[in-house]
């Protein structure tokens, strides 16, 4: 069956909250040794597998080690290609998102093909000036850049207060499905 990509919409895109089910539904038996990790935004589906970890002997150093899970990531995205493939078009169809693929061996993480998607800011001098300082002293190349910097350095410095932010939202969302109790 093909599936083709579903025309863009306007506005958000449809409600994915059973996409984690439905995402590891549609998943080949065998392909990883735990339920995968869905991770979900407005634009993009991500698909975290775990696989197995190469066998080595006791005996193996840890670039051993390191060398066997980049093969075992290897193998599995050139053996799966196709098939990823035909899952994640059935997947943007039915949710209007782009799909990408990641998986994990061991301590290694590998995420495929994912989307850079572009984000519109308007910021006053003050904000500027810190970007044109990261461009100046060589750790960006762009404003652009130096925004994704800061960014993922604020993602990695408070994960904490981020995952409690999401779910205090989603405990909002609940309650706001829930609605007022009739009386």
């Amino acid at each position: 069956m093909r599936f083709r990509t579903a025309p863009p919409g306007r506005g958000e895109p449809p409600n994915a909250e059973d996409a984690p089910g439905w995402v590891t539904g549609a998943i080949p038996d065998g392909w990883f040794i735990e339920r995968p990790e869905i991770v979900i935004d407005r634009d993009e589906i991500i698909i975290w597998g775990r696989l197995a970890e190469p066998e080595l002997g006791a005996d193996a150093t840890d670039a051993d080690r390191a060398a066997a899970r980049a093969g075992r990531i290897n193998q599995f995205r050139e053996d799966t290609r196709e098939a990823r493939m035909r899952v994640a078009r059935q997947i943007e169809y039915r949710y209007q998102r782009k799909v990408a693929w990641g998986v994990r061996a061991g301590d290694t993480n590998e995420l495929f093909t994912h989307l850079a998607a572009p984000v519109m800011t308007r910021l006053r001098q003050p904000e500027r000036q810190i970007l044109d300082t990261l461009v100046d002293a060589g750790v960006a190349r762009s404003r652009s850049e130096a925004l994704a910097w800061c960014v993922k350095l604020v993602g990695q410095h408070s994960d904490q207060w981020l995952t409690d932010l999401r779910q205090a939202m989603t405990k909002v969302d609940e309650l706001r499905k829930q609605g007022p109790a009739a009386g």
